[in-house]
């Protein structure tokens, strides 16, 4: 066996340097690619991209760029080409609505239009998890391999690892302790870890639920500020006590805490959906100008860790038809939705209806 690392170890440490602000190499059959995430990269590593040789554009979502009205020719994405004068406050500002009501002005954006985009899309796709803004600056590269090797760069091989940030990456059981509650004094906490490097899920478990019957269930994501600051700006602190609570009061349940904060944008990102929120528009329009889509949650994680505690059915705990509609996909039968309608309170009330109104959600 090789010390070399995998695929995945790849991707994982590919994320580690975009988040830092340094550059990535993908390797395709027919060349490659130097990727940098717009969101970290430095003014003077900017201005070393844009003294090397060949065109340097800027990826950014369909999503983004119907905000910029830039003409997304490749359906998903759009390359943007960076004008001569293009220093990093310009390429931050495509990426980041921040200042879009403050300085609307910002084109017309040209975009490129034919040839291969399949590098574009994965570097799309690597920043996005990573939970940076959607947006990454891409520069063709004739010899990769030779180009990373001379600037101690990330090689990615492109062609495998496209499919294989789509396919979701085995969780291992690693320990489970019982953690007395509020809710239950007989509870068992699980860690879930991803083989791919990315964060840890966990389950908790209320009393001994039957494996054979249909158990009270609740896949909750991750929300540090409803959860543990008690934000009045969501439903989600209150959902998490009252499953709970529910699942104490029967004596048996699992709750999956799925760490996919901010509908798996990150917190970051969570904040900058938040400021925009501000600015008058609602949690999908904000999500959509930070060139997200509504929800980039994967409820596949929930599934697997069920069926990895041995269910098979569940009694959910939501009001997201979606979540039900992937148990069912994945194997798991929903056997029964329990709604879970608290925590509405004035400053709310306008999330809970956007995700009545565009998110399908039964409030």
């Amino acid at each position: 066996m090789s010390l070399a690392p995998d695929l995945g170890e790849l991707l994982a440490r590919a994320r580690a340097d975009l988040r830092m602000g340094v550059p990535v190499v993908l390797k395709a059959a027919t060349g490659g690619a130097l990727v940098v995430a717009a969101e970290t990269v430095s003014a003077a590593r900017l201005a070393v991209l844009r003294a090397l040789p060949g065109e340097l554009d800027l990826a950014i979502t369909a999503r983004r760029a119907e905000t910029l009205k830039a003409r997304a020719y490749d359906g998903d994405l759009a390359r943007v080409m960076l004008p001569g004068d293009a220093g990093l406050d310009w390429v931050q500002s495509i990426a980041d609505p921040a200042d879009d009501l403050a300085k609307p002005m910002k084109g017309p954006l040209a975009t490129r239009r034919g040839g291969d985009t399949g590098l574009h899309r994965l570097a799309i796709t690597l920043v996005k998890s990573a939970r940076l803004l959607p947006a990454a600056l891409i520069l063709p590269l004739d010899d990769p391999e030779g180009f990373a090797q001379g600037e101690m760069l990330t090689v990615v091989e492109a062609d495998p690892a496209g499919p294989y940030m789509l396919t979701l990456a085995r969780l291992d059981h690693v320990v489970s302790a019982k953690v007395p509650l509020r809710a239950s004094q007989n509870a068992r906490l699980h860690i879930f870890r991803p083989e791919d490097g990315s964060d840890e899920h966990y389950a908790i478990e209320i009393g001994r639920p039957d494996r054979s019957k249909p158990v009270l269930s609740r896949l909750h994501s991750a929300c540090f500020t409803g959860d543990l600051l008690g934000s009045l700006k969501c439903d989600c602190g209150p959902q998490l006590n009252a499953a709970l609570a529910q699942m104490g009061a029967e004596g048996a349940g699992v709750l999956l805490y799925l760490n996919q904060e901010g509908r798996g944008i990150g917190l970051a990102n969570k904040m900058r959906a938040y400021a925009l929120q501000d600015q008058g528009f609602d949690t999908v329009e904000a999500n959509h100008r930070l060139g997200f889509e509504d929800d980039e949650r994967d409820f596949r994680l929930g599934a697997e860790i069920l069926r990895k505690m041995g269910f098979g059915a569940v009694r959910l705990l939501t009001n997201n038809p979606s979540k039900m509609a992937m148990m069912e996909r994945c194997g798991i039968t929903v056997a029964e939705r329990v709604p879970l309608k608290v925590g509405l309170n004035t400053y709310n009330e306008r999330y809970l209806a956007t995700k009545a109104e565009k998110s399908g959600h039964l409030l």
